[in-house]
């Protein structure tokens, strides 16, 4: 059976609008995550499925041109619901319809963003498991969401047991605050970005490093950033810390600093 011709597919239609490089920060976050590279790498035939690409296929493609770069025999596939969205096989890439389901497909790597945006937060956890269900041995998924033009992002990692990460991302140049990522917030922590929750609070404790770096600020807000993200681990949040220079500003943590279910 080939991916897309089966019926049933798991999801709604979402809208679906997208742009050339929207998702270039998570994009380059994937190709230099080791442990994603990893799995890519140890896999005889290596898979990744970008779920919802949306009204046009460029994200889809950017994905595995950034992903051939450091796995050359990675395949990738581009699912959508909306059969009206399905393409034609272009630039090495295939189309084809399906939901979180994976139309059949045993990936390595699931790219899910802004796709659950637009549901309800209880749909969440259901979306996960049908994906997790779904992997490859030791596949990952990187579920997420963005401003239209990708400038702002925050995704999660799963794997088959569940989430392991949390990342925000946002361009120096035209993001003031760390906080300014809340309103792009993954479905699963976006109301709950109050204070006394774990989103909340780390959104805060991060406000705060920032402004506290901010005899760091002639040196650019990249530079400022560091020290800030020095700070918020000097402070005993677990937060990595990246060992190559960085284009974004990113912060990452583990899924236990923000899961509201306090796990």
């Amino acid at each position: 059976m080939q991916p897309g011709d089966r019926r049933g597919v798991d999801g709604q239609i979402t809208r679906g609008t997208t742009n050339v490089g929207r998702l270039r920060r998570v994009d380059r976050w994937i190709a230099a995550r080791a442990e994603i590279v990893d799995v890519l790498r140890s896999a005889g035939r290596p898979l990744v499925v970008d779920l919802g690409y949306g009204d046009r296929p460029d994200t889809a493609v950017d994905l595995h041109r950034r992903l051939r770069a450091v796995v050359p025999g990675v395949a990738t596939v581009g699912l959508e619901i909306d059969p009206d969205r399905v393409v034609d096989d272009r630039d090495g890439v295939r189309f084809a319809r399906g939901g979180f389901e994976l139309a059949g497909l045993r990936p390595h790597l699931v790219r899910a963003f802004n796709v659950l945006r637009q549901y309800d937060e209880s749909q969440v956890g259901p979306s996960w498991a049908r994906m997790q269900a779904a992997l490859a041995a030791g596949g990952l998924i990187v579920e997420g969401t963005c401003d239209e033009i990708g400038r702002r992002c925050t995704w999660v990692l799963l794997d088959a047991a569940g989430p392991r990460t949390l990342t925000l991302a946002w361009d120096p140049a035209h993001t003031d605050r760390p906080s300014d990522v809340a309103e792009r917030l993954v479905k699963a922590l976006i109301h709950h970005n109050v204070p006394g929750e774990p989103i909340g609070e780390l959104l805060a404790a991060a406000d705060r490093c920032w402004d506290a770096a901010a005899a760091w600020a002639p040196y650019g807000p990249r530079f400022r950033w560091l020290r800030a993200r020095e700070a918020l681990a000097a402070s005993g949040i677990p937060c990595e810390r990246p060992r190559r220079r960085e284009h974004d500003n990113t912060l990452t943590v583990p899924w236990s600093v923000v899961d509201p279910a306090g796990n």
